[in-house]
């Protein structure tokens, strides 16, 4: 039904304050504004952390610009610190501040004059000034690198125009020349072009395709899409209050409010921002499709929640954390079934959908859009193998947060991702958190090689793990949906609450992941922020840790596996160089009634200085070999340290198992450090 409007602001409020100058827009529905929710969100909160001063403080857009300024004046002051080259620059990217006074400075890098790709670093920093700490997406030196090419421009243009067709791209063209940059992001520091490739993707999202192509040999050495893309609900958020402002005798959707928040009708273009919603009166849409407001109002709603949940849980003020805010568009194309947020324009874009004609506009879709752009202007996290996944899951983790957050009676907070809009044509949600793999793609938990999956489908093991972070396994209904989640090693989780699991997801983005972290990196980056928060050795550390065991990243607290029985071999077998012959490490198990798991562990751990070129098998008592990583994956990086999940249940568990590992190429060296099995 249609609602009738009531203008909050009077002309007298409209002296009194920047904020009392907003009108107030409705929608059919129903939902609460909560002006006090929030505030009490934040109490209990601060009552459950045993260390408060971890908490981010709540920064003013000018504080956060001080404190970028401050950071910019002694740049060069911390890159003696830190003992980088004489040929490198440091470039302050952000500040956050914790509420003890530890600053954590994000930095980009600079070689030679030419931008270091991957050569991101995060410094701590006490409130004595006292450094405590360096992260680095990679710990190669950069140092020696050839500042002149040997390959020309051109090729790299024309390789990068190649793997836009191959992705299905459209009307593919370069945005601009390739530039040449520092390439640091995966293995050694190497001479590189980037292009950027422009056009459609195959489903007609905008395409910012970068390639990474070596400048010395011509060769491709990386590629990730800059649009990052994501589906959520549509028009169902029913009554809402929304930010717009009066001009003259017409209103329109401008969020004064929440950093000047803009929502346009794209009216089925593709390019440019369209028209700003404006109208006579300020009651926009009517909960129909067939008034093209209707998606203006869920995305600016949706707009307006992101934008408190950000502020009154975590103290971020908008995206950047300066203020300002983002712009909306909506009916993007034709029958564009999808949704996306593009850095270039600082904006979220949204499709009509297809068939049933619902617009992709509603709550959660918004919190993950948004959500792309903090992680952008934080970790950074590439949108390409695993870092691609956790990029996509955080933006899911923050979506979901939003939803529940908002506390909206016609959009309660669910696990699933979206849940309305029907995309798959019989009632079931895009993705589900609780059990990923029932989306038919995604997966419940890590495994070598993941990384090789659409962005998608390798977020699921994150996504699972805020679940049971956040609820713990086995079944249970929250707002009336029934859950039922597994683990990988069969044991249970318990949950420490989803207000705890997203802080320190929060906490871990802003302050301990980079650009290209991984699902190992991802742990270790949350129990680092749980510990601060919480202590070592707390509930709260203990149970996120069992979380990233249930999805097979890592032992459970206090090693090992809950009564599993381990059998592993430390002695250091030499892996010869390629054409060298295939070496085992092995173990003697006993003990063990019957056949092995079907989730036997295999831990392995290799140092070595490229492991992909590696093949890995584990070779059963009866000759029988489980591949655990092929050559090839694994990239240009240095060692190994992780547990494979096998099933095994087939295998008669005692007797000698062995792990067969084989250079597949030359130049490089290495040896078998540790082979474990928990069954």
């Amino acid at each position: 039904m249609r609602s009738t409007h009531r203008r909050r602001a009077t002309a007298t409020a409209a002296l009194l304050s920047a904020a009392a100058m907003l009108t107030v827009g409705v929608q059919a529905g129903s939902a609460s504004a909560r002006p006090d929710d929030s505030a009490s969100a934040a109490a209990l909160k601060a009552q459950a952390v045993r260390n408060p001063g971890a908490l981010p403080a709540k920064l003013s857009p000018s504080q956060r610009a001080e404190l970028i300024r401050q950071a910019g004046d002694k740049t060069a002051e911390t890159a003696k610190q830190l003992g980088l080259g004489a040929q490198e620059k440091l470039v302050v990217r952000d500040v956050t501040k914790d509420q003890n006074g530890t600053q954590h400075t994000r930095y980009e890098r600079t070689y030679a004059g030419l931008p270091v790709l991957g050569g991101d670093l995060v410094v701590d920093t006490a409130a004595s000034g006292r450094t405590q700490g360096v992260l680095k997406a990679n710990t190669a030196q950069l140092a020696n690198v050839a500042t002149t090419a040997k390959q020309g421009p051109a090729g790299a243009q024309k390789q990068a125009l190649a793997a836009a067709a191959d992705k299905g791209a459209k009307k593919a063209t370069a945005d601009r020349a390739p530039r040449k940059v520092v390439w640091m992001a995966k293995g050694t520091p190497t001479l590189a072009y980037e292009t950027v490739v422009g056009g459609l993707q195959d489903d007609g999202t905008p395409n910012q395709l970068h390639v990474i192509t070596d400048a010395s040999t011509g060769a491709k050495l990386y590629q990730w899409q800059g649009i990052e893309t994501g589906v959520g609900n549509t028009h169902y958020s029913g009554q809402v209050t929304l930010g717009s402002t009066q001009s003259g005798s017409n209103y329109t959707l401008t969020d004064g409010g929440r950093g000047g928040h803009k929502t346009y009708n794209l009216n089925h273009g593709s390019s440019g921002t369209g028209t700003l919603f404006s109208q006579t009166n300020d009651t926009w849409g009517d909960g129909t499709n067939s008034n093209a407001a209707t998606a203006g109002a869920d995305a600016a709603y949706g707009a307006g929640e992101t934008w408190d949940f950000y502020k009154n849980v975590f103290g971020r003020s908008g995206i950047k954390g300066d203020g300002v805010g983002a712009y909306s568009r909506v009916h993007y194309g034709n029958a564009y079934v999808n949704a996306f947020w593009d850095d270039s324009c600082f904006c979220m874009t949204y499709g009509d959908g297809s068939g049933n004609n619902d617009p992709l506009t509603s709550l959660d879709v918004a919190g993950h859009e948004m959500t792309h752009g903090v992680t952008s202007n934080t970790a950074g996290l590439e949108y390409s193998g695993e870092s691609g996944g956790l990029n996509e899951a955080t933006s899911d983790i923050f979506g979901t947060a939003v939803e529940f957050y908002a506390n909206n009676a016609s959009d309660p907070g669910d696990y699933l991702i979206g849940e309305k809009i029907n995309i798959n044509g019989d009632g079931t949600p895009l993705r589900y958190m609780d059990k990923p793999s029932k989306d038919g793609g995604s997966k419940d938990s890590w495994y070598a090689g993941i990384g090789n999956l659409d962005v998608h489908y390798s977020s699921g093991p994150a996504n699972h793990w805020f679940y049971l972070a956040s609820e713990g396994s086995g079944t249970k209904v929250i707002n009336g949906v029934t859950y039922n989640s597994p683990t990988s090693d069969g044991l249970p989780v318990t949950g420490i609450g989803r207000d705890k699991a997203q802080l320190i997801w929060y906490k871990a983005l802003t302050t301990k992941f980079n650009s290209s972290t991984d699902y190992k990196g991802a742990r270790d980056g949350t129990i680092a922020a749980a510990t601060e928060l919480y202590g070592a050795g707390s509930a709260e550390v203990n149970n996120i840790t069992d979380a990233w065991a249930a999805i097979a990243v890592g032992a459970r607290h206090g090693g090992g596996d809950p009564g599993g029985k381990v059998f592993e071999n430390g002695t250091n077998v030499n892996i010869p160089d390629s054409p060298g012959a295939a070496v085992t490490s092995s173990v003697s198990v006993t003990g063990v009634t019957g056949n092995a798991p079907s989730t036997l562990k295999v831990g392995v751990k290799i140092v070595h200085t490229y492991i992909g070129d590696l093949q890995i098998d584990l070779v059963a008592p009866d000759g029988s070999v489980y591949a655990l990583k092929s050559t090839g994956t694994g990239g240009s990086t240095a060692n190994l340290d992780t547990t494979y999940t096998v099933n095994a249940s087939s295998e008669v568990a005692n007797d000698t198992w062995k792990l067969k590992v084989q250079d597949k190429a030359r130049y490089d060296t290495g040896y078998i450090d540790n082979f474990k099995l928990t069954f």
